[in-house]
């Protein structure tokens, strides 16, 4: 419960017709949570605009209305504020409702196209076995200290991110690690939250169904760091052309960390191999159980986050190199009766499954294959279809194509337009498959001795999203199941 007028500071108010000098038990952008006294903000998103709905949220019982177009006809004994941006008021109010909880710990932001669930998840795993209370907002799951939540965007909405973060405040949280996705930024997800730190990754082929152009997702990435405060830390990939765009507006301190360039956070692959990594970092050397070079970036940006954080720097290498990386992240599997080895991982960009498969071809041993099963999601970019159709045929010995979460969308006629990627000399060697299990299975079937499977695009899901309906299912399951039979 918190009175209107405190709900409203800091939000770009036009008008005001009614008192603010009331209690607002709720607050919502969903007509269909109102509840009696509840504020209801009307947002105007990309399939449906919240002012249709404001009639119905007054009949629901909202005692108050956000809107950046006032109604023809006003209720009585409803307030109206209109705001130039509904979307940037509703983050706002909602910092507000729960008290600004994310100036009462330290709140660190990850973004970029790939690396950020596994970066966040190993940030809150360092902090939590440091000794610290920790909170995480991600794709895999949402954590408040020990408490677990189920997630359902790599960023929440407004309200239940300030609803999580009041939670790790009440909780004894000293530090909260989260996904910041371009739609959360683009969509004012984040508005009225203050970080202490962002983290950019790298930028990649993604999200060209919304952001429509590549320069429009980069600008997406960039608003994160444009709005950080002074205090904060901007912390870049250096190896990736774009991290320096990301510094160009913001007043935050810039630093930068790289494998090949110079940089603030410096770090080196020594070995790479199925047991892990060996790296130097920073000019101290240690070994972490994660595979693969895209690992050593987010391995190195862990390490430059913690140690802006001001902890003890050989402290954070002793505990990294026992971490593992998240659920369905190069999730490494071993049939040791027929020497085949499975590994599930979440690519689902051209960009990361061809860092995935580049490091399957790095620690193979011997002349087996790499046998890549992958799809591509519905409803989605359409444009990187045929691209990873493309990655998966030149860095694999055989290739099948088959339904990810084909979501509304028919699964043929998405394997059709990833087909359209196929380069004449690899036709001989993909299949297309439509049920993912037959898929899985007939990798299964196919491989020999010395052979290694990819299972790639879902990695940690344990559903698969069909005509709005999500079905059990599990990659890593199928792929246990056929291994011990």
């Amino acid at each position: 419960m918190r009175q209107l007028h405190e709900i409203l500071e800091n939000i770009d108010v036009l008008n005001v017709s009614g008192t603010t000098e009331l209690e607002v038990p709720h607050i919502t952008m969903d007509s269909r949570s109102v509840k009696k006294g509840s504020l209801f903000v009307a947002v105007r998103g990309t399939v449906t605009d919240g002012h249709r709905f404001i009639e119905k949220a007054i009949g629901q019982g909202a005692a108050a209305i956000v809107c950046e177009e006032m109604p023809e006809h006003l209720s009585e004994g409803v307030t109206y504020i209109l705001a130039g941006d509904s979307a940037e008021a509703f983050g706002r109010a909602a910092s507000n409702f729960y008290g600004r909880p994310s100036e009462k710990l330290k709140l660190v932001g990850i973004t970029g196209t790939n690396g950020k669930t596994t970066t966040a998840t190993l940030l809150y795993d360092l902090f939590t076995t440091l000794g610290y209370k920790v909170g995480l907002i991600s794709t895999i799951e949402n954590r408040v200290n020990t408490r677990s939540f189920p997630s359902t965007h790599t960023t929440p909405d407004a309200e239940s991110i300030n609803l999580l973060i009041s939670q790790m405040v009440e909780a004894g949280c000293d530090y909260a690690f989260m996904e910041v996705s371009s739609h959360a930024v683009v969509q004012k997800r984040i508005a009225g939250l203050v970080f202490s730190g962002g983290v950019f990754t790298n930028i990649t082929h993604e999200h060209l169904d919304y952001h429509k152009t590549f320069l429009a997702y980069i600008e997406a990435k960039k608003m994160f760091f444009d709005n950080l405060p002074t205090e904060a830390f901007a912390l870049v990939n250096a190896d990736d052309r774009n991290g320096a765009v990301m510094w160009q507006n913001t007043k935050a301190r810039k630093l930068d960390y790289a494998l090949r360039k110079p940089a603030r956070f410096k770090g080196k692959v020594i070995e790479n191999s199925l047991t892990g990594l060996q790296l130097e970092l920073d000019g101290f050397e240690f070994h972490a159980r994660l595979i693969g070079e895209f690992n050593a970036y987010n391995l190195l940006s862990v390490y430059a986050v913690s140690v802006l954080l001001g902890q003890d720097k050989q402290e954070v290498l002793r505990v990294l190199s026992n971490l593992k990386a998240p659920e369905g992240r190069f999730d490494y599997l071993q049939n040791q009766s027929r020497n085949i080895i499975g590994i599930v991982d979440y690519a689902h960009t051209p960009d990361a499954l061809e860092k995935v498969l580049s490091t399957i071809h790095q620690l193979r041993k011997g002349a087996g294959r790499i046998i890549t099963v992958v799809g591509c999601g519905g409803d989605r970019d359409r444009t990187k279809r045929p691209l990873m159709a493309k990655v998966a045929c030149d860095f694999s010995d055989s290739v099948i194509l088959t339904s990810d979460n084909p979501r509304t969308e028919d699964p043929d006629a998405i394997i059709a337009e990833m087909e359209k990627g196929i380069p004449a000399y690899a036709s001989q060697k993909t299949l297309s498959i439509t049920r993912r299990p037959e898929a899985i299975r007939t990798a299964c079937k196919l491989a020999q001795p010395g052979d290694v499977i990819l299972v790639a695009g879902k990695g940690h899901e344990k559903y698969q999203d069909i005509m709005g309906v999500k079905h059990p299912f599990d990659d890593k399951q199928v792929l246990m199941d056929e291994f011990r039979s």
